[in-house]
This record gives structure tokens, sequence and C-alpha cells, in this order.
């Protein structure tokens, strides 16, 4: 007669309780990047499936930004774009600044806006975030190239001199820290959000504003010659901007050690980010 025996079982995944904050476990995240990559196709496929224009409308958003930029801060304010074209130069930081704006919104909003998925099947909460900041560089890809198109088209037209030098190998650089940072914002503000839903409604409003202190519209040297220079300054999202626009046209008000700070920022709060959404990812079911 054979004795069973519950010790001479093989188990391929045992699923346990995490003891410490700092408990990661973002090996567990890599083995599940099949999933992650099918949660980046349903981003981009589901967000324009009922659409008539589907993505074209990521060209048509920062074409009518740039129009309403060059319209009151070119036309009416009169603010100067350290010598660069102005349509050039919002489009260059309208770009980007979709890019992080996009991840910044789509992760604050993890816990709430997938509770029905975490309620059924286990997988690393931290894919869902992840898999939004991977899903949006093929947004911010589709709006880096109109934005070269009508670079190339000012080049070959208006005849705009053209640098190309190794300041571009700082794109994919501030492109990556611009996402860090939107993501490890975002998860801190979707770790309170469980608790507190009036965090959903004002991080909207929130991220206009912070558009507005970061120099996304104007130049850092426009806000430099008064009194609210500081806000630029201190913005860690001004040195990445700033970057972006000296890394294309080689002009500007950039320095390396800005984006050290940029870099540090970013790192914080990923951090700060991943032990929040650590903690909060054991119970928030129970709050959702």
């Amino acid at each position: 007669m054979n004795h069973y025996n519950v010790n001479d079982e093989i188990w391929d995944l045992e699923i346990k309780p995490k003891v410490s904050l700092f408990d990661l476990n973002l090996n567990e995240v890599w083995r599940y990047r099949d999933l992650m990559l099918l949660f980046v196709r349903r981003d981009f496929v589901a967000q324009y499936k009922q659409t008539v224009l589907g993505p074209l409308w990521h060209f048509i958003q920062p074409v009518f930004t740039t129009l309403v930029f060059l319209m009151v801060f070119n036309r009416i304010a009169n603010i100067p774009t350290d010598g660069i074209e102005p349509v050039l130069f919002y489009m260059s930081g309208i770009t980007l600044w979709n890019y992080f704006s996009a991840c910044f919104l789509a992760t604050s909003n993890t816990f709430v806006a997938n509770a029905g998925i975490f309620g059924k099947v286990y997988f690393p909460r931290l894919v869902l975030p992840v898999s939004v900041v991977i899903s949006n560089i093929v947004r911010f890809g589709i709006q880096f190239l109109l934005f070269l198109a009508v670079l190339l088209f000012y080049v070959a037209f208006r005849g705009m001199p053209f640098y190309f030098g190794w300041s571009w190998l700082l794109i994919p650089l501030l492109v990556l820290i611009m996402a860090g940072t939107g993501l490890g914002l975002g998860i801190i503000i979707s770790s309170v959000t469980t608790k507190y839903r009036d965090f959903t409604v004002l991080i909207g409003f929130a991220v206009q504003l912070l558009m507005y202190a970061t120099p996304v519209a104007y130049p850092s040297s426009f806000l430099t010659q008064n009194s609210y220079g500081w806000v630029v300054s201190w913005n860690p999202l001004s040195p990445l901007i700033e970057g972006f626009r000296y890394a294309v046209f080689h002009t500007g008000s950039f320095d390396m050690s800005s984006l050290l700070y940029s870099i540090g920022f970013m790192v914080v709060v990923l951090l700060i980010g991943s032990v929040t959404f650590n903690r909060v990812e054991r119970t928030f079911m129970d709050t959702v």
C-alpha cells in the first residue's frame, strides 16, 4: 500500500506573502514580461478601437496645442523662444511633456482602474504601471516623428541651420528619466488613491499647473530674470525639457549638474513609489 506524503510533491510555483517592504521581487516582474506585453498591446488597441481617427489623435493633439501656444505665448504675450523657431520650440516641449503626463496620469490610477483584474488572478501588480510606461513610448515615438518632420521642413524650406552631434545621444536618456519620474510619481499617487479618492479629481488639475511650472511654453531664461525663477530651477522636469531642446537645437540653458539633479529625483521617487506600492498592494482590495 502506497502512503501519500505531501512532501513528495514538486511545486512549480509557490505564492507566499512578502515579509519586507523592500521585498520588491523584480525578478518575478521580469518573468511576467509576456503578460506585460499583452497589457501594452491592450492599452494601445483599446484606446482607439472605437474612434474614427484612431492613432491620428497622436498627431492632432500636439499640433493643436502648438497652435494655441503660438497664439497665446508668442503672439499675445510676446515671450521669447531663445532664438528657436516658435513652432519647433513649443512642439519640442509638448512632445516630451505629453509622454510624462500620459505616464503619470495612467499609472496614478493603477489600483482603482484595475481592481477587477487584481481581484481575480494573481500576477505582480507592478506589471501594470510598467506596461503603461512602455505603451506610451509608442505614442511618444509617433509624436517625435511628427516633430522631426516639422524640423526637416524648416531646414529644407526655411533655411534653418540643422545641428546633429553627440548631444542627440542625450535624447534616449532624457526619455528614460522622464519615464522613471512619471512612473515613480504615478505609483505613489496610485497608492494614496486607494483610500483617498479625492486625489483622482485633483491630479489632472495638478498636472496642468505643473506644466506651467515647467519650461514647456517658455525658456528657463525667461523666468530666471524675475522672482519666479526658483520655481523652474527646483522643478526636476525643467532640466529634461531644456536638455531635449539643447540636444536638438544645441542652444538653451542646460548643464549636466541639473541633469544629475533630475536623475537623483527620479531614483528617490522610484524607491519611495516601489516601497509604497509594495505596502498598499497587500491590502488594497479591502479599501478599493
